[in-house]
């Protein structure tokens, strides 16, 4: 089985990553598209250690589709942690031979840990508008397997993640909940950027809504992304 985990920035994709990778089943990859998108020149802003990130990955769009789709593993499932804003000028096809799953985040949570790295992060940096497309594309071929609201899963990330395994098809794994401190060996080479919080992190943390009102630059920002989150909720496993 291989599972694409369609994230935005800014979530809690790589503390789930680290979830799965605590399965004897699971071989986790993290963003295989990011030096793809890159190379793209669609980024209209800079992203910490891009040339690194650029020699680090393959930047053939093809070639990383093949491989996510039948490459070698060892473990009989695959995670990949993906942004959808990476999925830029792709044939689409082969998501049809994937489970996919959509993870979002309330947009002004999202924004304001965004702008925390980048200070002006627009609407398509936080990939909310390919996230609705995404999600109507693989409602329609019959391959959305579960949306996920970060919200949600960590006010009970047993129960999210018991429900989401059931639709995967697969057991849930009580070790799922927990994970050592530090990095892995599966971290890109932009977590030295991007990680610090999950790599002191054992686990889920509680949820914190943000205390800080948004600065005024960002406001418009989330005022368009308001209806796009509302309509992505609403197939959102919630918690209990």
């Amino acid at each position: 089985m291989r599972i694409n985990l369609w994230s935005s920035p800014r979530n809690v994709s790589t503390a789930l990553m680290y979830s799965f990778a605590q399965r004897s089943d699971t071989t986790v990859v993290d963003e295989p598209l990011y030096a793809y998108y890159l190379s793209r020149q669609v980024a209209q802003v800079a992203h910490p250690g891009e040339t690194e990130i650029l020699k680090s990955q393959s930047t053939d769009a093809e070639e990383v589709v093949r491989e996510m789709v039948s490459g070698a593993s060892e473990r009989p499932v695959v995670f990949f942690k993906q942004m959808t804003h990476h999925l830029v000028e792709m044939d689409l096809d082969f998501l049809e031979k994937m489970e996919n799953v959509m993870l979002i985040r309330d947009h002004r949570a999202m924004l304001f840990s965004y702008a925390k790295v980048i200070p002006n992060p627009t609407i398509r940096d936080l990939g909310i508008e390919q996230q609705l497309e995404l999600v109507h594309y693989l409602e329609a071929i019959g391959k959305l397997t579960a949306v996920l609201d970060a919200k949600d899963l960590l006010m009970n990330p047993a129960h999210v993640l018991t429900e989401l395994c059931r639709r995967l098809g697969i057991p849930f794994d009580e070790r799922m909940l927990n994970w050592e401190a530090g990095a892995r060996p599966e971290d890109g080479v932009w977590a030295k950027y991007w990680y610090s919080t999950v790599h002191h992190s054992t686990g889920f943390q509680p949820y914190q809504a943000p205390l800080d009102a948004l600065p005024p630059h960002l406001e418009d920002v989330a005022e368009k992304c308001q209806p796009l989150y509302a309509e992505l909720y609403h197939h959102a496993i919630k918690a209990p």
